[in-house]
């Protein structure tokens, strides 16, 4: 997935402005030539790495697009390729020495619904390794040999560090378009250390990557919140069992948001505050209320109010959302609610 080295990690330089908007390093599309020389400029991307062909004697065409980040000594790919097949070999004689994680990803999901992904994988570009793409699209992470965790030969992935590494490769995914240029080598060094805890376990290596550990849990705990906020089974020992995490790690990642049960509670009144100021939905207060597992009508209007200072009965009346029609009762009041809406 990558046609040149990485380079060596570096703090941004005084021609670098560190408040931009972090960039690709590379962003191409086969577009740009005719579509049956699609597939020989895809192929070519890869050049020094691995040896691409296509499974059909004729390829009419092969619309793909490959973006590359610059991670100071990472470097982090997403290939989006349409559903033909192709096959993959490592080079004999490649021209760089790295390992990848790599991760295989559907197409874009429809609204709503999880994105179901394949199986992380790590390989060496000097290992033999053949292949054929089973997945349209890829996201893959090149990590250079020379790394001090990284100098065995064999390096086998638990499937406990596959959950880790799997999530926060797609958290990293969404994030990066939301970086900026100062942020590269923070996000360098937790990922670098991340890895190290995940390839080589061992206590240094995963006090250090407390945080990022943490960072993935949390992401893959409010997916699942999400994805089950209905559930009137979804609570704290819920979580754990789901997550498979223990009860203090997970108390731990929730404590800087009020604590696991307040994060479910409160996603639970933004679905009825969001149902309540739809025009279009006509059930009552409590029959909303009870969809979310309010189910004693003064306390959800007690909790309601104390969430976004008003009653449930004002949001529906003045068609409140977010933080619009916040009164001004107090500034730290105010200034709560904004950051609640924006988190």
């Amino acid at each position: 997935m990558f046609d040149q080295p990485p380079t060596p990690m570096v703090e941004p330089s005084e021609n670098t402005n560190s408040n931009e908007r972090l960039r690709y390093a590379i962003e191409r599309d086969t577009s740009s030539v005719q579509p049956a020389e699609q597939f020989e400029l895809f192929r070519n991307w890869h050049t020094g790495i691995a040896e691409v062909w296509p499974f059909q004697a004729e390829t009419p065409s092969f619309p793909a697009h490959q973006t590359v980040w610059n991670l100071g000594n990472l470097t982090f790919t997403h290939v989006k390729a349409p559903d033909a097949p192709y096959g993959w070999r490592h080079l004999s004689k490649p021209m760089t020495d790295n390992w990848c994680l790599h991760l295989p990803l559907p197409k874009s999901p429809p609204l709503g619904e999880n994105l179901e992904v394949g199986d992380l994988g790590l390989r060496s570009f000097t290992d033999p390794f053949e292949c054929v793409s089973e997945r349209t699209d890829h996201l893959a992470l090149c990590i250079p040999r020379n790394l001090h965790f990284l100098q065995s030969s064999r390096i086998e992935v638990h499937e406990t560090s596959k959950r880790f590494l799997t999530d926060y490769m797609l958290l990293l995914h969404r994030s990066l378009p939301d970086l900026r240029n100062a942020d590269v080598p923070h996000i360098a060094a937790a990922t670098t250390s991340l890895l190290a805890a995940c390839l080589t376990p061992s206590r240094d290596h995963i006090a250090e990557a407390q945080r990022p550990i943490e960072a993935s849990i949390m992401n893959r705990a409010s997916r699942t919140v999400a994805k089950h906020l209905a559930n009137p089974k979804l609570a704290p020992d819920w979580l754990c069992r789901e997550l498979g995490v223990s009860r203090s790690s997970l108390y731990r990642i929730f404590e800087p948001v009020g604590g696991v049960s307040t994060y479910i509670r409160r996603e639970r009144l933004r679905k009825t505050r969001d149902a309540l100021v739809d025009s279009s939905d006509g059930r009552s207060i409590s029959t909303i209320a009870e969809q979310w597992g309010f189910m004693d009508p003064s306390t959800y209007s007690r909790m309601f109010k104390k969430e976004f200072g008003i009653s449930p009965s004002e949001a529906r009346a003045e068609g409140w959302l977010g933080v619009q029609c916040v009164r001004p009762t107090d500034g730290a009041h105010i200034l709560r609610n904004l950051l609640l809406g924006n988190s």
